[in-house]
């Protein structure tokens, strides 16, 4: 395994292929896959890094580079209007973005406005910046609000105000409503009734509802998904698009999981198991565009849809072996047509290489964790140990077992007995292998057999002896 004293010493690879164990063949079609954007099936029981391939082929795509929102139609307001637009796109209309009202100098506000907006201190009276919110002239926080004399001694968030509705004498001699609004680089703006008229004029007219954020994760985990969560959906409103009381439509679409993935990684989980829904699936990997509609045909939002949203995604599927008769056959070839089918390994040779990678698990998994202590050279030797008991007794095979999820248990519960200890010794994984026992295991060595494993549950004699459950 090399030379180590404990875990803390042994090198973890920065690249998330490298740490993939005994899964050589998935790991160099993965790079593959996210290089060329292909599809790929994942067929193996449960804890061999199914999920782990997915997310080190999601971290190196590139970041996503589009942003998918929904627009207000005037027009026709069940047909809301797609919008797509770049990252540049996007900068450039927040630096072109209108702005409504016109700057003052804090000093010329009401005494209110300016503290509650923090120009103002409210234990000295002194101006500065509203960025700052210590005041410099006697230390005080600005957004505190000092009416309980322990004001400064109670733990809690304060929320700063960047908004003051309030009025004034206007030309006319008569009261009239302003807004004073406090803007991202600390400047004061006064926004008259006339302003706001046109700021609400201009909100209707590009009312915008964003599904999938330009700044997002590569990776969508989809598990026994339902139709709604998988596709999106539109809610439902008890009032429909009604002007006063109403939810505008394009407010009630929610992307699924396949736009959300756009330009990522969609991995789904027992992918045999979404029976009807594959054939969406396939549909939107053929066009890699798919329509949000309402799902409920009673509900208000059956008759909202959005077209042609983008879903252009690396499908990861995974599934055992038992379910490949349940698979769609049109979506297998689909995949195979322009991607891999990998039969990941259950087991691996007993070499020196590959006791080094068993140490670079362990050291990775105590990482990941980030609650239990290192492992000792003994710890993790002992703990390949038991990889290969569990080879022999599930594959029939010599070697070490990559069913590594139950190897990851037992140096938790070893870490979890190790805590007061400092380190993981080997005497705590020989106890915590002891202790992982499933219930079965643990029903087969108290019972002779089933019948009478049940027959306690009701309280019935067990033929071992007198006790009784």
């Amino acid at each position: 395994m090399g030379d180590f004293e404990h875990t803390g010493e042994v090198l973890i690879p920065e690249n998330p292929l490298e740490r993939i164990i005994g899964q050589e063949r998935a790991v160099r079609i993965a790079g593959l896959v996210a290089q060329q954007h292909r599809h790929l099936l994942l067929v193996g029981p449960p804890g061999t890094g199914k999920s782990l391939i997915a997310k080190a082929i999601s971290s190196l795509l590139p970041n996503p580079k589009f942003e998918i929102s929904v627009l207000h139609n005037s027009e026709r307001s069940e047909k809301p209007l797609l919008s797509v637009r770049a990252g540049k796109e996007i900068l450039l209309s927040q630096k072109t973005r209108k702005e409504y009202g016109k700057e003052i100098d804090p000093r010329g506000a009401p005494v209110f406005v300016a503290e509650k907006l923090g120009f103002r201190c409210k234990r000295c009276g002194s101006f500065s910046p509203s960025l700052q919110r210590i005041c410099p002239s006697c230390g005080a926080d600005k957004y505190l609000k000092y009416d309980n004399p322990f004001e400064d001694l109670i733990i809690r968030e304060q929320k700063e105000e960047t908004r003051v509705h309030t009025t004034r004498i206007g030309h006319n001699g008569k009261e009239e409503l302003v807004v004073y609004e406090k803007t991202e680089d600390g400047r004061l703006l006064i926004i008259t009734k006339e302003d706001m008229v046109k700021m609400k004029k201009d909100e209707k007219n590009m009312r915008r509802k964003i599904l999938v954020p330009l700044k997002r994760k590569t990776f969508v985990e989809v598990v026994a998904a339902s139709e709604t969560e998988l596709l999106g959906d539109v809610k439902h409103d008890p009032y429909g698009d009604h002007p006063e009381i109403g939810t505008p439509a394009y407010l009630r679409v929610v992307a699924g999981a396949i736009h959300e993935a756009h330009e990522g990684v969609l991995y789904i989980d027992e992918l045999a198991t979404l029976g009807t829904l594959q054939k969406y699936i396939l549909t939107s990997m053929q066009e890699r565009r798919f329509p949000i509609t309402g799902r409920n045909p009673t509900s208000a939002g059956a008759i909202i849809k959005v077209d042609k949203v983008p879903c252009d995604f690396i499908l990861v599927g995974a599934m055992n072996m038992n379910d490949l008769p349940l698979l769609n056959p049109a979506l297998r070839s689909r995949i195979r047509g322009n991607g891999y089918e990998i039969l990941v390994n259950t087991h691996m040779e007993d070499t020196p290489e590959n006791r080094k990678k068993m140490a670079q698990f362990a050291a990775q998994e105590i990482l990941m964790d980030g609650r239990i202590p290192n492992a000792s050279y003994g710890a993790v030797k002992e703990l390949i140990e038991e990889g290969k008991r569990i080879a022999r007794k599930l594959d029939e095979k010599s070697g070490i077992t990559l069913r590594l999820r139950k190897l990851s248990g037992i140096l938790k519960l070893a870490g979890d007995l190790a805590l007061d200890e400092g380190l993981i010794e080997q005497s705590h994984i020989k106890k915590a292998i002891k202790e992982s026992k499933t219930i079965e295991e643990q029903i087969t060595e108290r019972y002779d057999n089933w019948w009478v494993a049940q027959g306690a549950d009701f309280g019935l004699r067990s033929k071992k002896g007198s006790e009784t459950v």
